[in-house]
């Protein structure tokens, strides 16, 4: 069956805008999931607006929500150190109850113009795709071993080296999934190998399509059943042409994608999560 959920940007908004949203959406059992995703500068809008940091408005929602899953769509590996994104990640978890699935990514394409801007802004480095896709891998790695393992370990690999590496408490779920988003080949090897779902922006439905396929090709090479990675996709909700998004929602789960977060545009109108289950599904 599919699920279906939310996606609020925490740019150019409130707290209590967002807050409001989760906790309209908390109450609705159409809507399963809710995400925020992970910029430090705004990305759209004014570049010097608001925005709140993802993880510590996640554990604030975490706190105050009861049935949703929820997560960050996804964290940027390039900007918290996985050992400590693992001990986060698992404090939300705590906090959540068991309710989060942990969304990961290379970080911002180097590609893009703006991509380094909110780096540079942190003193935070910005490397090359190479060097990103090989922290992930080494990351996801680390992250599940801390999650995992009863005793402290080290780890020295090229991208990361730790040494009595530990987390406790342990999150609530013995197995709390792996989100990771992408469409690039390398970003797909590593989630053929680590991810328990796989999230892919929905603008070009064709592109995804051919994506998946890719992904699955990447499974059989690792002899992994490619059922075993549930497909996501992200389609951004228009207000104004609810049956255009009604259209895109049925095309995405027609193409096989049974995980789909709407992306709602801020400013959020009044009854929003209401408004979604009733035009949109």
């Amino acid at each position: 069956m599919p699920s279906f959920g939310i996606m609020t940007s925490p740019q150019q908004v409130e707290y209590r805008d967002v807050l409001r949203v989760w906790r309209e959406a908390d109450a609705i059992k159409e809507l399963e999931h809710a995400w925020l995703f992970d910029h430090l500068l705004p990305i759209g809008g004014a570049p010097d607006g608001p925005i709140l940091e993802g993880w510590t408005l996640l554990s604030a929602l975490a706190a105050q929500t009861e049935r949703l899953r929820l997560g960050v769509l996804v964290t940027s590996n390039r900007i918290r150190p996985p050992a400590l994104l693992a001990k986060i990640a698992a404090t939300v978890d705590v906090v959540a109850d068991g309710r989060l699935d942990f969304g990961i990514g290379a970080g911002s394409r180097p590609s893009w113009p703006g991509a380094a801007r909110e780096y540079e802004a942190h003193g935070l480095p910005f490397h090359d795709a190479a060097h990103a896709i090989g922290s992930l891998a080494e990351a996801c790695t680390v992250i599940r071993r801390l999650w995992t393992e009863e005793e402290p370990f080290d780890y020295d690999g090229t991208y990361h080296q730790l040494k009595g590496a530990f987390c406790n408490p342990k999150p609530v779920q013995p197995h709390l999934p792996i989100v990771i988003g992408g469409r690039s080949t390398p970003v797909l090897r590593v989630v053929a190998e680590h991810a328990d779902v796989w999230n892919v922006p929905g603008a070009d439905l064709e592109d995804a399509v051919k994506r998946s396929a890719r992904l699955d090709q990447f499974c059989d090479e690792r002899g992994r059943d490619p059922k075993s990675i549930t497909r996501s996709i992200h389609l951004q909700v228009d207000y104004d042409a609810p049956a255009a998004t009604r259209d895109r929602i049925a095309a995405a789960l027609d193409a096989g994608f049974e995980h789909v977060v709407l992306g709602l545009p801020a400013p959020y109108p009044e009854g929003v999560a209401e408004w979604v289950a009733d035009r949109l599904l």
